[in-house]
């Protein structure tokens, strides 16, 4: 099955932009879920306070993470990202539920796997595929959390590696077709999952596809820990990728820079899924679809792209907008170097 996928999806990157869906986040928000919502039967007693804990949300409340899921399929994403951003024991910790994270790992991209078989089997050329979602952590393995103690680290590499092949195991056991390393704002985190990755591959001899994600924090042009786009790039070359690319933080037309120095530079796919624009003074993302599928016109244009979504303030709205300008054009060509 994983070679059939993986032929499946390698043929329509040939031959088309495909499209990754836009926020889980933004769409949870309209659910208005209380923490009763999130304890649900099953947590109802927990001594600790989980309001916030979307990732959860994919064992009590899995039916509205699967319309979330439809609902992106039918504005037109070939690729759905599983509810596990937050996904690893670093992260469950602030909840108390690191024992949990192998099985909210696997039931999450359980969900997404059924909601794209179904739409697959409505439509069996236009594939659906199913992106295990890696966020980074809250914690930073190259920079120091106490501006009193510059070499001080919160977290090991080696602790973050374990961490990371925890997830991995689940989101493939659990039927993800890609794993996505994404919102990467220390690129030595990231490096501790593509270790994590690269050593499951050798285990359980099975070529991952693997998709890249940074995020540019901010007008300098540097990922959090100080990287340029191009610094990014080789930092994560090592592997043998499908795609690198730049999601969250910025708006379309701000990324616009950074995605021209991937595109000229790899010779993998390139991917983006930008914010809806900037965030205003309440936190709130106003880019309209129309907005951001004209900012995103540029990209398609000059030939940056093989996979687009939506981050941050995104809906399927924004999705379908997109979806139907892409389909208009061709995708990247990818470079050979010698």
């Amino acid at each position: 099955m994983q070679d059939a996928q993986l032929s499946a999806l390698n043929a329509q990157l040939q031959k088309r932009i495909l499209v990754l869906d836009g926020a889980m986040g933004t769409m949870l928000q309209r659910y208005k879920f209380e923490e009763e919502d999130y304890r649900g039967e099953r947590f109802k007693d927990w001594e600790h306070p989980v309001k916030g804990n979307n990732d959860l949300l994919s064992l009590t409340q899995p039916q509205a993470i699967e319309e979330v899921h439809k609902k992106y399929l039918e504005a037109g994403a070939d690729i759905i990202e599983t509810n596990t951003f937050s996904g690893t024991t670093i992260a469950m910790a602030d909840y108390h539920m690191e024992d949990l994270v192998y099985e909210l790992n696997y039931e999450s991209a359980k969900i997404a796997r059924k909601a794209c078989d179904e739409y697959t089997a409505k439509n069996p050329d236009k594939p659906r595929f199913v992106a295990g979602s890696i966020g980074p952590t809250n914690r930073t393995a190259s920079l120091s959390p106490d501006v009193n103690d510059p070499g001080y680290r919160a977290i090991t590499f080696e602790e973050l590696r374990v961490a990371y092949k925890q997830q991995c195991e689940a989101l493939l056991d659990g039927g993800s077709d890609i794993l996505l390393v994404e919102t990467i704002f220390d690129t030595l985190n990231a490096k501790a999952a593509l270790f994590a990755i690269d050593e499951l591959q050798d285990e359980r001899g099975i070529k991952i596809p693997i998709m890249v994600s940074g995020t540019i924090t901010d007008a300098s042009g540097r990922t959090l820990s100080g990287q340029t786009a191009e610094a990014f790039l080789i930092s994560v070359s090592h592997l043998n990728l499908l795609s690198v690319g730049f999601n969250c933080a910025l708006g379309a037309d701000q990324l616009t820079p950074y995605l021209e120095t991937l595109a000229h530079n790899s010779e993998f796919y390139v991917s983006a899924y930008p914010n809806a624009g900037l965030p205003n003074a309440f936190g709130k993302y106003d880019e309209t679809p129309e907005d951001m599928a004209r900012q995103i016109k540029e990209y398609v244009e000059k030939g940056l792209i093989n996979i687009i979504g939506g981050c941050c303030g995104t809906t399927p709205e924004h999705i379908k907008a997109i979806a139907d300008l892409v389909e208009q054009y061709p995708p990247r060509k990818l470079k050979e170097f010698v």
